[in-house]
């Protein structure tokens, strides 16, 4: 029972981070957040998810972040020494689990402001449920700026742009944002030499709860770029099902996403009764693939497309 509700906790902080849609002319959102721009020049303004103009006057040195995504942009963006707080989620890099944490969901309004950060990354998923919070953290004299939901990897661009503006960073996002894009296009390229598309199962949580990833989601998006179907397409966004659907379904490849919280998630698939004509489960076509890396909007989302490419069409993406 442990387990199941720590998977259950961390599968509902996913659904928190991934629900929203991000919306927007983008031509407006490049100029806004200065995706184009070669450097950083202080004082930045920046409209955030929240429609706030929020001013900085000079780059920041302290910075707390509020959610995992946030901090993991923030490391890539080589800011370590600046960032003094995270979240009790934030578990990447590992010396993201060093610093000091300032609560959950339900952050600490007073741990914070004892800290003195000059900049406080919030982020659109849990704006509405942490209002009170933030507007104590603004009335204390901190600069705080949410960040954007993410569904796709164009926002999840726009949020590394956004963090990297406001942190004085554009330079190394404008790198990380290019080679996403140069390693997305790779992967996409390969699947071309896919001859047969695969019928794909993801489950990102076990029974008695079974959820999987539909429509809008980065599991789905990945799937359909390297050609492969995504089996509970028909359904929208994190969606829970019976044990009994995924059978109907009749999946050539299962991949699981909680191994990474839960031992075994194969040996659990193959113990299912009414699941041993699955193809998948006839041929053991069974794989797990780190959770964060295909659900956490950040940089490590290409190593989630690739795990999931390797795991599915092995013979195309192992060469």
């Amino acid at each position: 029972m442990k387990k199941l509700t720590q998977i259950t906790m961390m599968l509902l902080l996913v659904i928190a981070v991934m629900a929203g849609c991000s919306a927007g002319n983008q031509s407006a959102d490049k100029k806004e957040n200065g995706a184009n721009s070669p450097k950083s020049e202080f004082p930045v303004t920046i409209k955030d998810a929240s429609g706030e103009n929020v001013k900085i006057e000079k780059k920041p040195k302290k910075i707390v972040s509020l959610i995992p995504s946030n901090t993991e942009v923030a490391f890539a963006l080589g800011l370590d020494k600046e960032i003094v707080g995270v979240s009790d989620f934030d578990n990447y890099p590992e010396a993201a689990t060093k610093k000091t944490k300032i609560g959950g969901m339900d952050f600490n309004v007073e741990k914070i402001v004892g800290m003195k950060p000059d900049l406080v990354l919030a982020h659109a998923s849990s704006a509405h449920t942490s209002k009170q919070g933030i507007e104590q953290l603004k009335n204390a004299g901190i600069k705080v700026v949410v960040i954007n939901e993410a569904q796709n990897f164009q926002d999840t661009y726009k949020s590394i742009n956004m963090i990297a503006k406001a942190t004085g960073t554009q330079k190394q996002g404008n790198k990380i944002v290019k080679s996403m894009k140069d390693d997305l296009a790779d992967i996409k390229e390969k699947a071309k030499q896919v001859k047969k598309e695969k019928k794909v199962w993801v489950e990102v949580a076990p029974a008695p709860e079974i959820y999987t990833a539909g429509k809008g989601t980065f599991i789905d998006d990945m799937l359909t770029a390297i050609h492969a179907k995504n089996a509970a397409g028909s359904l929208k966004g994190w969606s829970k099902v019976s044990e009994e659907q995924p059978v109907k379904y009749n999946p050539d490849v299962i991949v699981t996403t909680y191994g990474y919280y839960s031992k075994n998630p194969k040996d659990q698939i193959l113990s299912r009764k009414g699941w041993k004509d699955i193809p998948a489960v006839k041929n053991k076509n069974i794989y797990d693939v780190h959770s964060d890396k295909v659900t956490r909007p950040g940089p490590r989302l290409i190593e989630g497309v690739e795990e999931l490419a390797k795991a599915i069409y092995p013979d195309v993406y192992k060469k």
